[in-house]
């Protein structure tokens, strides 16, 4: 009687089917790369599809149980791509496309959160607006000692509504500090960012990769079961702060204020 071969474990799709996104398999562990294929770092809207895609895949595959989000751009994101979102604008007066983008957006960070893979943003450069609000949503963020963030919205005339994040800052930085931020617009460093709990460690970007990899390889060690049953523990907790989230209507605010802003036909 011949033996069956031992059933082998799922592996993640590959080649991997994200246009939009770097993506490679190291066992458990998961690297996703921001703009493998654009000329700048803005979060277009082919990149979110990507993403979204990619964290529904995750879903069927519990044996990978680290994510990494990094950019091989030269910051880690410079926010939303604002001509899509004119363009929507323009081609749909109504507003339902535009709110179909921030939609997905709201989608995506709420992918993100609720995955059962633990996430680690790994930062450079500059982080700003939804790509910040993006970082927010990972379980870790580490940065580069020389990073730059800033949420700029209120100064280009918008909430800032990307993806619901100002309930998760407001969450995990305090509201005063995230309050002062998004009124003012200042650009703040990575020093700041770690005091007020937006990064959880810096190091010098030569060294970005080994502190990634010092939180990599004892939660790969982790048992999974406990692992999964502790982020989503603290997921929970997380939104229990949030009791009244008004994450919902953002995609409705930001679209309703784009399309305010937009030149009427007389």
């Amino acid at each position: 009687m011949n033996e069956q071969p031992p059933e082998q474990p799922p592996v993640f799709p590959s080649p991997f089917p994200y246009e939009d996104l770097g993506v490679e398999q190291d066992g458990a562990l998961l690297h996703v790369r921001l703009n493998p294929s654009r000329r700048d770092d803005a979060l277009g809207n082919a990149a979110i599809d990507s993403l979204l895609g990619l964290l529904g895949t995750l879903d069927g595959h519990p044996e990978i149980r680290v994510l990494v989000l990094s950019s091989d751009g030269k910051d880690f994101c410079l926010g939303a791509d604002r001509t899509e979102y004119q363009e929507a604008v323009a081609k749909d007066p109504t507003g339902a496309a535009l709110r179909h983008l921030a939609d997905k957006a709201h989608r995506l960070c709420q992918a993100l959160e609720s995955t059962h893979a633990v996430t680690i943003a790994r930062l450079h450069g500059r982080t700003v607006g939804a790509g910040l609000a993006l970082a927010s949503y990972c379980d870790l963020r580490v940065g580069a000692d020389t990073c730059q963030f800033r949420m700029p919205e209120v100064g280009l005339g918008l909430p800032p509504a990307w993806g619901g994040a100002m309930g998760r800052l407001v969450s995990e930085a305090g509201v005063a500090r995230i309050r002062e931020l998004m009124l003012t617009c200042r650009p703040f460093d990575a020093e700041t960012a770690l005091r007020m709990g937006i990064l959880h460690e810096t190091a010098p970007l030569e060294r970005l990769d080994d502190a990634v990899e010092a939180w990599t390889r004892p939660l790969l060690r982790r048992p999974p079961e406990a692992l999964v049953l502790t982020k989503r523990m603290l997921a929970g907790y997380a939104r229990a702060e949030r009791t009244v989230d008004p994450a919902m209507l953002d995609a409705h605010l930001l679209a309703s204020q784009l399309a305010l802003a937009q030149p009427r036909p007389e």
